[in-house]
């Protein structure tokens, strides 16, 4: 196989439990270079990995094919550019960057470079999004017109993380950071919307970052998206519920993939490594064919991340289509920043 060689920008818990494992299973990657500033924690499980000591540094290594720019949000636009103009293809965790301005200058320098630019949208493979996709395909629900989707937790204290938490940071906040995830699967599954309306504050405070969001989508079919999330969850929820003029579905959040990684759970390559649901996690209610009901308890199939690099090693190696270009992310960072905009002016605002 064609190794393809990695440069690593951090090994926090990004590095450690969504990037690392993966490149280091799969056989068409190497994970030739890791960023720690002080540390060496690396060494343990990547011994081959040579350290360096600042992103500037790493980026001084020709060898490097990929760069994956895995550092607070606040530092991207920097990263980010810093590795396309030394060169390097560049993977990208989300969110993409603080403003749609800001990416969509690191797109067009990567265009003009001729390099690729993807961003890490991992919740794609989940196994419940994959669920709600496979359903919304098989069009037993007729036309959808509402859909609810919500990612909550229960952290009713601080995480420390400034870069999260400091209100006065741009790009911190649940906005930024699980909404990426929402709003990416919406524009994913129903595409851009006409218009939206948004309501953004932290519960936990002034002092803190947002942790709460509701944004509605309006498209233009009649066809309501509702975004929510909060940290003050202690009961789950569906955390998709979709409905038309057909039947239901309603999908817990059922993906487990975050949790086995950190408990080092190694991921294989070439097959599912998560383990199977011993219940079922969802609920489809329609109308059939002869327009009786009918009511099915459905189970969500294996979700996979490897799958997001396999699908860049095929581009890389086979010129496959890229996985979440960074042309189609720009899309969803106008709509996080139209929903803070939506939230302070409390008004509806039309993209049009």
């Amino acid at each position: 196989m064609q190794l393809v060689k990695v440069g690593l920008c951090a090994f926090g818990m990004s590095g450690k439990v969504f990037h690392a494992p993966f490149l280091k299973e799969h056989p068409g990657f190497f994970m030739s270079a890791v960023v720690e500033r002080s540390k060496e924690d690396s060494k343990e499980k990547y011994p081959d990995a040579e350290i360096y000591r600042s992103v500037e540094e790493m980026l001084t290594n020709a060898a490097i094919d990929v760069v994956v720019v895995n550092t607070p949000v606040q530092t991207h636009f920097e990263y980010v550019k810093m590795a396309l103009e030394a060169g390097k293809n560049v993977i990208v965790e989300k969110p993409f960057t603080v403003t749609a301005s800001e990416a969509e200058e690191l797109v067009n320098l990567a265009e003009n470079k001729n390099l690729f630019l993807s961003v890490y949208q991992n919740r794609r493979f989940d196994r419940d999004y994959l669920q709600v996709q496979k359903i919304l395909d098989e069009g037993k629900l007729g036309n959808v017109k509402e859909v609810e989707i919500r990612f909550d937790r229960f952290r009713t204290e601080p995480s420390g993380k400034q870069h999260k938490e400091d209100p006065e940071q741009n790009g911190s906040g649940s906005i930024h950071d699980l909404g990426s995830h929402l709003v990416d699967q919406a524009v994913q599954l129903f595409g851009f919307p006409e218009k939206l309306f948004a309501d953004v504050f932290s519960m936990k405070g002034e002092s803190f970052a947002n942790d709460y969001f509701e944004i509605i989508l309006y498209y233009i079919n009649d066809l309501r998206v509702r975004l929510k999330s909060s940290v003050f969850t202690k009961e789950d929820h569906y955390a998709y519920k979709i409905h038309g003029d057909k039947g239901s579905f309603l999908q817990e959040r059922t993906d487990n993939q975050e949790n086995e990684l950190t408990a080092g759970a190694i991921p294989v390559y070439g097959k599912e490594w998560m383990q199977p649901l011993k219940d079922t996690d969802g609920i489809l209610n329609y109308l059939n064919e002869n327009s009786e009901t009918q009511r099915v308890l459905t189970s969500s199939e294996f979700g996979n991340y490897m799958n997001y690099y396999q699908q860049i090693y095929e581009h890389i190696v086979f010129g496959y289509a890229l996985p979440s270009l960074g042309n189609e992310i720009v899309q969803n960072m106008k709509i996080i920043e139209t929903a803070i905009e939506s939230s302070k002016k409390g008004k509806v605002i039309d993209f049009n």
